[in-house]
């Protein structure tokens, strides 16, 4: 069987776009457009909800969503 792949709220916002580019749609849903800008290249997914004064667990979900779409192909 295979892992469930699952995004936390402590992973890099840079490391899930590169892993999964389809996830940018969901930054970009969001209102976070600054994902590939060179000073939120550490951020984690946690720090960008708090900035854009966002829902973490609604936001987590929606990622997850993509990242699990993409996971199964």
């Amino acid at each position: 069987m295979k892992k469930e792949i699952k995004i936390t709220k402590e992973v890099i916002v840079s490391e899930v776009i590169k892993k999964y580019p389809k996830t940018s749609f969901v930054f970009m849903d969001y209102g976070l457009y600054c994902f590939s800008c060179p000073l939120a290249q550490d951020d984690t997914i946690e720090e960008a909800a708090k900035i854009h004064h966002l829902d973490l667990k609604f936001f987590l979900k929606d990622i997850n969503k993509v990242v699990q779409k993409s996971s199964k192909k």
